[in-house]
Order: structure tokens, then C-alpha cells, then sequence
């Protein structure tokens, strides 16, 4: 049952706009005292993330107040969707464990972990929506 509330909740949320989408969040987080982007978090980030989203030092980075995470949502978005083949510098220190890419993910589902991720770790970006993944996901 919890999963079909969870469908019908990520559906619901992808049709609505910004504002709505945060005031949805927040009520579905007081309701259940979870996160809609948590579990999805939790079963596909969080080995290499971590659960304090500090990543591993040298091989994942961390989630927590980078630019990656805080800056530019189309880049954060395609590195959900593309992967991340090279080493990347965040921070001033240099990561090389290669980042599959999570495209499998529906856009609703992208756009709930990536809000968690934003609003997490003492994180506070606005939220992804499920229509700026679609339009980041028909740019090839």
C-alpha cells in the first residue's frame, strides 16, 4: 500500500509547479516524517555517499555545500542521468571512482532525490522538479 501512495504521491508531485512542490514536500515529510527522495537515497546513493553525505575521501565526493550539489541544477541533473566517467575536482580535492549513470530513475524519482539531496546534509538549494529532469533528459 505505502508503495502505491508513493507512486501516486511522486505522480502528483511532478504535476505541479515549483512553490507547490516544496509545500507538498514539507506536508509529505510531516506526514510520514520521511522524505520522498530519502528511500530513493538510501537504495541508490547512499554506499557511496554515504549516510552523512560526506562521500569517501579520494574515491566518491561529498553532497554536503558543494557547488555541484548547491550550483547549477541542469549539471547536477545530468550527472544522474550521464554518469560520471573522469576524475572530478570538488573542493579542491580530486575524486576518481566513476559515477554509473541512474538514467534507469523516472524523472519524478530523480527530481524527489535530488530535492532531498539539496535540502539535506545542511544543504539548502531549491527544489528539482520532474519537469526540469524531462527537459534536461530530451537534451541529448
Amino acid at each position: 500500500m505505502y508503495k502505491l501512495f508513493s507512486i501516486v504521491f511522486i505522480l502528483i508531485l511532478s504535476s505541479i509547479g515549483y512553490q507547490s512542490l516544496n509545500a507538498e514536500v514539507q506536508s509529505h515529510k510531516q506526514v510520514t516524517g520521511v522524505h520522498p527522495g530519502r528511500a530513493i537515497y538510501d537504495e541508490n546513493c547512499l554506499t557511496c555517499h554515504q549516510a552523512d553525505g560526506k562521500g569517501v575521501p579520494g574515491m566518491n565526493p561529498p553532497i554536503v555545500k558543494t557547488d555541484w550539489v548547491l550550483g547549477d541544477k541542469t549539471r547536477l541533473i545530468n550527472v544522474i542521468l550521464k554518469g560520471l566517467k573522469t576524475p572530478v575536482n570538488i573542493n579542491g580535492q580530486t575524486y576518481h571512482n566513476p559515477m554509473p549513470s541512474h538514467a534507469f530513475l523516472s524523472d519524478a524519482d530523480i527530481a524527489n532525490v535530488l530535492t532531498y539531496i539539496r535540502s539535506s546534509f545542511g544543504n539548502k538549494a531549491s527544489a528539482v522538479t520532474a519537469e526540469e529532469v524531462k527537459m534536461v533528459r530530451a537534451v541529448k
